[in-house]
C-alpha cells in the first residue's frame, strides 16, 4: 500500500523553480491525501504567478508517476490579501514603527529620486529613518544615495544596514556584483524580500520607506502581507500615459487596504537655471483629478531640474546638495504632509479605501 511517506519522498526531488530548496524542506506541501487510487497534494506557495503553478504541478505528477498509476490532483492555495487595512496587519519588524511604500505605475516617472529625497527630508526633520530597496529588478538606492560600491557588514546570516546622509540604507544592489543582471521569477522575488526583511538588523526606526518596483505584483504583495504598512505614496508623472499606469498603481494600494497619503507629480515643469523660471514642458497639475478620485492629495508637485540629476548621480541628492532650493524646500513640504499622515493613520487605525472605484482618465 502506498503511503504518504513514500509520497513525500518523491516530493523531497521537487526543486523549488529559481532554489535549490525542495518544496518539503520549504515546508509548501500542506497536505497529502491518498483515496482510493487517487493522490490529492495541496501546496501553500508564496507566489502568485501562474508559471509556477504549472511548473511545480508538471514536476510532481512526474515524480509521483514512477509510484504508478495514480491520479494525481495538485492544488495550490493562492495568497490572501489582508483582510483588514495593512495598518492593522502583523508586523515582522516590531522595532520599526511605521512603513511606508513608495510605487509607481510604470518605471522612468522618478520613484526612486522621490523616494532618497523624501528619506532625507524626513530625517532632516528629526525623524529616525530608514531605506529598503525593494527595487529587485533596478536597485539604484546605492548610487543615488553615494553608498555604491561599499559593503555592508554581515554578522552571522545577518546584515547590517549602511549609513548615508542620516539614513540607514540597504539594497539587493549592495548584495550583488555591479551590474550583474537580476533575472527574477516571481517566486524568487517573493523569497528574496522575505529573506531582506528577516536578515537586516535596522536599530529602532520612526519609519522605513520602501522603494518599491514599477507595476504591480509580487513584490508588493509580499510586502501587504509580512508588514503592516502604515500608508502608500504613489510617484507619476503630467502625461496622460503616465497618468493611465498611476490608476493602477493606486487601485493596487485600494485592494491591499493600504491606506493613501497621495501623489507626488515629479517632473512637473522645468526650471530654468538660468533664470530660475519655470516652464510647463511636460505639463502640470492633471494629477488631481485622479487624487479626487481616490479621496487623497497631490502632495506636492516636484520639477525637472539639472541640480536633481546631478544629486541622483553624484551620490548627493538635492536635499543634501542644494537644501535651501526651490525642489529641496518642496520635498520638504512633501515629507511633512506625508508624517501627518502617518500621524492619522496611527490615531485612526487605517483609512477606509474599499468604496473608492477606479475611474479611467
Amino acid at each position: 500500500m502506498l503511503n504518504k511517506e513514500q509520497i513525500q519522498e518523491k516530493l523531497t526531488q521537487v526543486i523549488y523553480p529559481g532554489f535549490t530548496k525542495n518544496i518539503i524542506d520549504f515546508g509548501f506541501v500542506k497536505e497529502i491525501m491518498i483515496k482510493e487510487g487517487h493522490i490529492s497534494i495541496t501546496l501553500d506557495i508564496p507566489s502568485s504567478a501562474l508559471e509556477i503553478e504549472d511548473q511545480l504541478r508538471e514536476e510532481i505528477t512526474k515524480r509521483i508517476s514512477v509510484l504508478g498509476e495514480y491520479q494525481v490532483d495538485v492544488s495550490v492555495t493562492k495568497p490572501k490579501m489582508p483582510r483588514e487595512t495593512s495598518s492593522h496587519g502583523k508586523n515582522v519588524l516590531p522595532n520599526i514603527q511605521n512603513f511606508i511604500m513608495v510605487s509607481s505605475g510604470k518605471g522612468g516617472v522618478g520613484k526612486s529620486t522621490t523616494t532618497v529625497n523624501l528619506a532625507i527630508a524626513l530625517a532632516q526633520q528629526g525623524k529616525r529613518v530608514g531605506l529598503l530597496d525593494v527595487d529587485i529588478y533596478g536597485p539604484n538606492i546605492p548610487r543615488m544615495m553615494g553608498i555604491e560600491g561599499e559593503q555592508p557588514v554581515f554578522l552571522g546570516k545577518n546584515i547590517k544596514p549602511i549609513m548615508a546622509h542620516n539614513v540607514q540604507v540597504m539594497s539587493i544592489g549592495s548584495l550583488v556584483e555591479r551590474g550583474a543582471s537580476l533575472i527574477w521569477k516571481g517566486a524568487m522575488v517573493t523569497q528574496a524580500i522575505e529573506q531582506m526583511l528577516e536578515d537586516i538588523l535596522w536599530d529602532k526606526l520612526d519609519v522605513l520607506l520602501f522603494d518599491m518596483p514599477p507595476g504591480t505584483g509580487d513584490a508588493q504583495l509580499t510586502l501587504a502581507q509580512s508588514l503592516p504598512v502604515t500608508t502608500g505614496v504613489c510617484v507619476t508623472t503630467p502625461q496622460k500615459v503616465a497618468l493611465d499606469d498611476t490608476i493602477r498603481s493606486m487601485d493596487m494600494f485600494t485592494q491591499l487596504h493600504i491606506p493613501i497619503a497621495g501623489l507626488v507629480e515629479n517632473m512637473s515643469g522645468f526650471i530654468c537655471p538660468d533664470s530660475g523660471k519655470e516652464y510647463d514642458i511636460f505639463g502640470k497639475g492633471t494629477t488631481q483629478p485622479l487624487a479626487d478620485n481616490y479621496n487623497t492629495e497631490v502632495l506636492g508637485e516636484i520639477p525637472i531640474e539639472p541640480a536633481i540629476r546631478e544629486g541622483g548621480d553624484s551620490g548627493l541628492p538635492i536635499t543634501v546638495l542644494a537644501p535651501n532650493c526651490e525642489t529641496s524646500k518642496r520635498y520638504q513640504d512633501i515629507a511633512t504632509k506625508l508624517w501627518k499622515t502617518v500621524l492619522k493613520v496611527n490615531e485612526e487605525g487605517g483609512v477606509n479605501n474599499e468604496e473608492i472605484q477606479p475611474t479611467i482618465f
